[in-house]
């Protein structure tokens, strides 16, 4: 029985009304039953331990399965697209979808010269990679297509099965010299090889999503991802840096290439080019101006598109002025036009490129989901980890047969997009139109747009994630485990290689989540007096112990790894240590260590255990009979259901007959009943 009375009222019968409102604090209940035991309780609740079979599960699969919601999770631009908003949202999409397609002009063509592939393939990449993840993506921010680092790791493939030996050096040169000797291997050409790493990465990304593996993605860690897009912002920079001064440095590849390109850059300095400083200098300083002064006191709906500026002007300055033959600047160069004819990626390469195309594949959807969630979290959506899968499978499986590499989202492009005003996929749509414009006609305009100026936008644009080295500071305060997360990853990144950085962060983080999990929390727990809460004694001043009972409470799993560690903490704890156990064991029968403590009951709260195994089972056991060799009784309280069907399965293997309560309480008072009884007797 249950009675519900108000502080403020002396009659303990008379419950709170809709008309007599009573505050929280002056309500107080009085709860009256019996003393209960978990099976007798299961038996009043009707608990059913029944587990339904496979084939009931997967009956009810079927009875519950939509194919019209499937199919709008499979799509979501179903889902979206319908509810788009054109008044708050299209102005925006508009201006990011401009501003990023005219970046993505000449950085597409850079990065896939990384890959060992022509320039165009960027191109064709920015339209119909953007087009095909519009459809199936979930991220509202980031710009799929080329990345730096994706670009490098395929060019590794590239540069072991194309029939162009000398594609090391094309790579930095843009230029392909066609061995001459006769071979009977069959011959690939870097668009070949380039599009059947492409197609293979679709194939595992499908493969990830139909496992569920989309879940890998907790394993990314808000620490991880901070210093992991850090890091590669940081590599971005380091590589637009010889754009931004205006000198040439070797490109290197594989671990440490960043401290390489660091060394050359500082050599070079002294033979920077003025006009490449100026120009980036006013470039950047423009930028900064119209993004962190005007931008937030402008009262115009329409956001200033300070980066679509910049190229139009730097475009024209570089035309009329001549800064590329007059002051040696480096422009962006011819673009071609056209589009390809679609073609199937031989099948004969597929396993030759199988096995490198699975980093590339788990680094491009490390990068994807990284960066995706950081503008998730900032804009407050939900991102999808399998529907991202299946978009990058989509994507990279469908643009496989028009000359495209592995996709992934770029840090710069992303975050211009986000600062630009971009809302929705739909900024990609209009990305995907100019560079069809672009394509067809309009390309040979931007061969004037001098590269320190997209240099300095990318600059810009990095500036905030840049900053993100202030979280060292959270993470301090959150716990060394998330500092140490942070500064590994950080510095591997940066100083060995990003696959290799990401690796190392994603085992540290499981090393980290390990210890978590391992280190568990215990205590003994008293009573606050007229209350019946049971709390931590160490916390809680005014809790007292219960005269001759030990409540013992444990947080975590108890397994196979654990059961020791909780054995010796429950000994610890209780007062009862292992070498008195074992020798008042030897002479109990004679009733000679019934006086060494005062200590009857031990009771066991299993409130804050998720999980035990039959190891755990054996241990209870043998802490069951521990006690009881020295007149302790045990008992358990608060199981979880998983936890007391595997309590009670364990008396079939014989390591059961447990008494089990459902609340600390009901164990209390049952522990002094049986004292009262036994001083009765």
């Amino acid at each position: 029985m249950l009675i519900q009375k108000s502080g403020i009222s002396g009659d303990a019968t008379i419950l709170s009304t809709d008309k007599t409102k009573t505050k929280y604090d002056e309500l107080s209940y009085l709860v009256s039953r019996q003393c209960l035991l978990q099976e007798e309780f299961n038996q009043l609740s009707q608990y059913d331990r029944v587990k339904s079979s496979p084939l009931d599960t997967f009956k009810n699969a079927i009875r519950s399965c939509n194919p019209f919601a499937a199919l709008l999770k499979f799509i979501p631009i179903l889902q979206w697209l319908p509810k788009y908003n054109c008044k708050t949202d299209l102005m925006g999409d508009i201006t990011a979808g401009i501003t990023v397609a005219v970046l993505q002009i000449p950085q597409g063509m850079a990065y896939v010269l990384l890959a060992g592939v022509p320039a165009n393939v960027g191109l064709y990449m920015a339209f119909f990679q953007c087009l095909v993840y519009t459809v199936f993506g979930t991220s509202r921010h980031i710009s799929m297509g080329t990345f730096a680092v994706v670009s490098l790791m395929t060019s590794k493939v590239v540069v072991s099965y194309a029939a162009l030996p000398s594609l090391t050096t094309s790579i930095v040169n843009s230029t392909y010299s066609v061995s001459s000797e006769p071979s009977d291997d069959p011959q690939y050409t870097p668009i070949q090889v380039a599009t059947a790493v492409t197609f293979v990465c679709g194939i595992y990304h499908f493969l990830m999503s139909a496992l569920r593996l989309g879940t890998l993605s907790s394993l990314l860690s808000e620490p991880l991802v901070s210093s992991f897009t850090t890091a590669a912002a940081v590599q971005v920079i380091i590589s637009q840096m010889k754009d931004l001064v205006g000198v040439s440095i070797p490109r290197y590849r594989g671990a440490f290439k960043t401290i390489y390109s660091l060394r050359d850059l500082i050599e070079q300095v002294p033979n920077s080019n003025p006009t490449a400083v100026y120009t980036s200098v006013i470039v950047i300083s423009f930028m900064i101006f119209i993004n962190e002064y005007l931008k937030p006191r402008s009262c115009c709906r329409f956001p200033i598109p300070a980066e679509l500026i910049v190229v139009v002007g730097g475009t024209l300055a570089s035309y009329f002025i001549g800064l590329g033959p007059n002051f040696n600047l480096t422009l962006v160069g011819t673009i071609p036009v056209g589009l390809p004819a679609p073609e199937m990626p031989p099948i004969s390469l597929f396993k030759l490129v199988a096995v490198d195309a699975i980093a590339i594949a788990i680094v491009s959807y490390s990068i994807v989901m990284s960066m995706a969630l950081v503008f998730a979290q900032k804009d407050g959506y939900e991102i999808r980890p399998n529907q991202e899968l299946v978009a990058m499978g989509a994507t990279n499986i469908v643009t496989s047969f028009f000359s495209c590499i592995p996709t992934a989202c770029s840090l710069s492009r992303s975050l211009i997009q986000y600062q630009s005003g971009g809302k929705t996929q739909i900024t990609a749509t209009f990305s995907s139109v100019l560079i069809l414009m672009v394509l067809l006609w309009i390309g040979p305009y931007f061969e004037y747009l001098p590269r320190c100026v997209l240099a300095s936008i990318i600059f810009v644009a990095l500036k905030e994630m840049l900053w993100q080295v202030q979280h060292i500071k959270k993470f301090y305060r959150e716990g060394s485990l998330e500092l140490l997360i942070w500064m590994v990853t950080f510095l591997t990144v940066v100083l060995v290689d990003v696959d290799i950085g990401l690796l190392t962060g994603v085992i540290i983080s499981l090393v980290a989540l390990y210890i978590r999990g391992w280190k568990s929390y215990y205590s003994l727990l008293g009573t606050v007096p007229d209350t019946a809460i049971y709390v931590d004694l160490g916390s809680h001043n005014r809790a007292a112990e219960i005269p001759h009972i030990k409540i013992f409470k444990y947080s975590g799993a108890i397994n196979f790894a654990s059961r020791a560690t909780f054995k010796k903490a429950l000994t610890k704890e209780v007062g009862i240590d292992q070498r008195l156990l074992r020798r008042t064991s030897q002479y109990n029968a004679t009733g000679d260590g019934a006086g060494l403590q005062i200590i009857r009951t031990v009771i066991i709260d299993l409130s804050s255990v998720p999980h035990i195994d039959t190891a755990a089972c054996k241990v209870f056991n043998e802490i069951k009979k521990d006690m009881a060799s020295v007149g302790v009784s045990t008992l358990m309280a608060c199981a979880a259901d998983c936890v007391y069907d595997t309590l009670i399965h364990a008396e079939s293997i014989g390591e059961g007959g447990f008494h089990i309560f459902p609340t600390i309480h009901d164990a209390v008072l049952y522990a002094q009943g049986s004292m009262s009884t036994v001083l009765d007797v």
